[in-house]
């Protein structure tokens, strides 16, 4: 499958080269120099997301993920800023961004990521083939052939991570898992970065998902109670 990305980023020499090792690798990318122009282009669906928070003009890369995330919740984001700072990651992983990456990055790591990500988003499997795709959960739905979630007939927005979370607990219920684990299993094994995000991102599924009983074992991890 051929997968459509979109670039947001404004330095025109580094966005040669992203753009030239993501065609290497099969991709199709569209470029765009500021906030404006991509802003014009969120209706479009693209299969994934690169952009820079750091952007000229009036809109930057927290506005982008806003809007990307109100038409497409799990479009699957990777934000890159050239202050790496956790203010920056947080903010964006609040946001709903799916990964971070600090410039200067390496451009084959962000090739590695697009990918890993992608076949988390899109080629995703269950080995546990024989399970029905409906998951079942109290109030909760779960399509795993679709990849959303409902309650009471209403469609949640989640983020492809959030759902990715979600899914890695409900495939293992009653079992307790380190933020490490869930780190190699949400993120991969290239992620670099702090524990953290895993709070976050828990913190985040617990507000969309409120009667979701997920029990908090401090100093380890998380564990989903049925």
């Amino acid at each position: 499958m051929k997968y459509q990305l979109a670039l947001v980023e404004d330095e025109k020499n580094l966005a040669s080269l992203v753009i030239k090792y993501l065609q290497t690798e099969g991709y199709e990318v569209d470029w765009y120099q500021d906030g404006e122009q991509a802003l014009k282009a969120v209706q479009k669906e693209y299969a994934l997301w690169i952009l820079d928070i750091m952007l000229p003009g009036i809109t930057s890369g927290y506005d982008l993920i806003k809007s990307i995330r109100k038409e497409y919740p799990q479009a699957p984001i990777i934000f890159t800023s050239a202050r790496d700072q956790d203010i920056d990651k947080i903010m964006g992983l609040e946001l709903g961004s799916d990964d971070y990456l600090a410039k200067p990055y390496s451009i084959r790591e962000l090739c590695l990521r697009v990918k890993n990500l992608l076949a988390r988003s899109y080629e995703y499997h269950n080995d546990r083939s024989h399970h029905k795709n409906i998951l079942s959960l109290g109030d909760y739905l779960v399509d795993k052939e679709r990849r959303c979630v409902s309650c009471n007939g209403q469609n949640l927005s989640l983020t492809s991570k959030e759902y990715d979370l979600l899914l890695y607990l409900l495939e293992h219920p009653g079992k307790a898992f380190s933020r490490d684990q869930i780190l190699t299993t949400v993120w991969g094994d290239d992620y670099f970065g702090s524990d953290r995000v895993v709070d976050d991102l828990m913190r985040r599924l617990r507000q969309k998902m409120p009667n979701l009983s997920v029990e908090t074992i401090y100093g380890y991890g998380y564990r989903l109670l049925v």
